[in-house]
């Protein structure tokens, strides 16, 4: 199961985005120039597919039609979002256009569904056109209307976003944890939400993978308090024996963003999506991300979308240019480009120059050198 084509009409920075996506996708960019808001096309869907969201949470939580209406937006006011599917060898296409009422209600312009070329949805139908209070909601959403494509609606509730923020693990005596949180708030409770048969797996082998990069850190293992807080315990070499337990707190930024790394490439199911997971991470366990990425595909067929500035990240040679989405901020919006479908870099990524220096100079700010200059002086 997997996505295979999302197209963007008048989404935040983009005018128009139309890409075709592989089991990786790495998107590119400047800062400001939408890599967030590319990836949040998903979550937007996730959010809305989800049995506690819907569409009018979706678009409110995000500042409502007029904030993620693009700025470029010229005659045709709609935003758009379609997806096409691959889920059980079957094609689908799922499109959804809005707008705003009066009211400022987001309001359904158009809903459209395809199975196989065949148009199985397709609204505002006569019922939408006598009860237009409808309209404020999509048949996506709803147990009752979408029966015909309910896999669509369960496989884009499933997509997984994760910006783990380590301090949120760290202090989650201070803070009200939110279920299912990306930045990761609740994290030590998804984790002991797990099958005790699992979830023992899941740590044994996260603790051989981070051994490689914290080899200090012996034994991993997950224990409530007397409050029934879950909390990490990690055993660090030491000259006195069981004298190096440390739990969740006195873990590295570095350690806590790579274990969530690890636990989610271990979770397998529908998109992963992930921004800068470099962060905090050395080098040397940089360059291994996409590889392991591309094993969480292999493994469960899972698709990951990954927004970086890293050139540790993309150096690996495998990453091929159809899994690269440049943008490039315009005059009319952000454009979106595979590498691909660029003949300059296919050229020098044929002559032997790595992904990380052939793209990531099309991304720098111009005059980038005047950044000290203007701060400082000459």
């Amino acid at each position: 199961m997997k996505i295979s084509r999302l197209r963007l009409s008048n989404w935040r920075n983009f005018r128009e985005a139309d890409l075709k996506l592989q089991r990786r996708l790495f998107v590119v960019g400047p800062n400001a120039s939408g890599k967030s808001n590319l990836l949040d096309a998903f979550r937007f869907l996730r959010d809305i597919a989800d049995p506690e969201g819907g569409f009018q949470r979706a678009v409110k939580s995000r500042g409502g039609v007029t904030q993620l209406r693009c700025l470029h937006a010229r005659r045709y006011p709609n935003i758009a979002i379609e997806v096409s599917l691959q889920l059980d060898e079957i094609d689908w296409v799922y499109r959804l256009e809005f707008a705003q009422d009066n009211q400022r209600r987001p309001l359904v312009k158009k809903e459209e569904v395809e199975r196989s070329g065949e148009v199985i949805l397709s609204r505002p139908d006569k019922a939408d056109d006598s009860d237009p209070s409808r309209l404020t909601q999509t048949h996506l959403e709803q147990v009752n209307a979408n029966q015909k494509f309910r896999v669509i609606a369960e496989f884009l509730a499933r997509i997984r976003y994760l910006h783990v923020v380590p301090q949120l693990i760290r202090e989650s005596d201070r803070i009200v944890s939110q279920y299912q949180d990306p930045y990761g708030s609740d994290f030590l409770e998804q984790i002991a939400r797990t099958q005790k048969r699992t979830l023992e797996s899941r740590l044994r082998r996260i603790n051989v993978a981070l051994q490689v990069a914290v080899p200090q850190l012996r034994e991993l293992k997950l224990e409530r308090d007397e409050r029934g807080v879950p909390h990490l315990k990690g055993r660090y070499a030491h000259w006195r024996p069981n004298a190096g337990w440390q739990t969740e707190e006195h873990f590295s930024d570095g350690t806590l963003r790579l274990l969530g790394l690890l636990w989610v490439f271990l979770e397998g199911g529908a998109p992963l999506l992930l921004e800068e997971p470099e962060l905090s991470l050395h080098p040397g366990v940089i360059r291994h991300i996409p590889a392991m990425m591309a094993r969480a595909g292999r493994k469960s067929t899972r698709q990951v979308f990954v927004s970086t500035h890293s050139a540790d990240l993309l150096s690996d040679e495998g990453i091929a240019p159809e899994e690269v989405a440049l943008l490039i901020p315009s005059k009319n919006g952000t454009l979106v480009q595979l590498a691909a479908n660029d003949s300059q870099i296919r050229t020098l990524l044929a002559n032997g120059i790595s992904m990380a220096d052939v793209v990531l100079p099309r991304t720098e700010p111009r005059q980038v050198q005047q950044l000290q200059l203007s701060l400082f002086g000459s």
